[in-house]
């Protein structure tokens, strides 16, 4: 039995919220996946904030139609295609997807979408080995902190140098004046 009119316009609905969410979407030609490969392939990805979505890709393609962020992806859309949603932690969904790509051997990469542009394999593989948010983070975090303890040790050093500088004052002056005195003592005997 077919679907709905209205079954229909909720599932496009869906399809638009999802490409509204995602920062990049993939495209995988999912054919001789069992239910469970699927199910276990929509789990890796919950943790980093993705979906794995099936969907006509005629439906999907009105969902695109209006959007020129996802109209590349037109060019993917023949064949039995799953759409990944990529939203949070993109890549580490990425990493869950290859992970499971070697473990079933099944799906076969088409390509992806992002920010209006199509992307192929080796371009989703470079922005799977971007750090993450986490480790961006850390790393401005550590840079900060460097910044910050090398301005506390000069700022100690600080008043250390201005003593020993302080103390060297009279001796610097005992000195001259110890000169000045024996310059006039040996121009008086002169």
């Amino acid at each position: 039995m077919g679907k709905t009119k209205e079954q229909k316009q909720a599932m496009l609905a869906k399809l638009k919220q999802n490409l509204d969410e995602s920062q990049l979407t993939l495209v995988i030609n999912y054919q001789g996946l069992s239910v469970a490969e699927i199910t276990d392939l929509r789990q890796r990805l919950i943790p980093t904030g993705s979906i794995c979505s099936i969907a006509k890709n005629t439906l999907m393609g009105i969902a695109i139609r209006e959007d020129s962020n996802w109209q590349p992806m037109e060019q993917l859309l023949a064949g039995s295609n799953a759409f990944l949603f990529l939203k949070d932690d993109i890549g580490g969904a990425i990493k869950a997807y290859q992970e499971f790509q070697k473990v079933t051997k099944k799906t076969e990469f088409k390509g992806g979408v992002m920010e209006g542009r199509l992307l192929d394999k080796d371009q989703v593989k470079a922005i799977a080995e971007l750090p993450s948010k986490e480790e961006l983070f850390a790393q401005v975090a550590g840079a900060i902190n460097s910044i910050a303890t090398k301005f506390a040790v000069g700022l100690n050093a600080l008043p250390t140098q201005l003593a020993t500088g302080l103390n060297e004052v009279p001796a610097s002056v005992n000195r001259a004046i110890k000169a000045i005195s024996d310059k006039e003592q040996q121009d008086d005997a002169a």
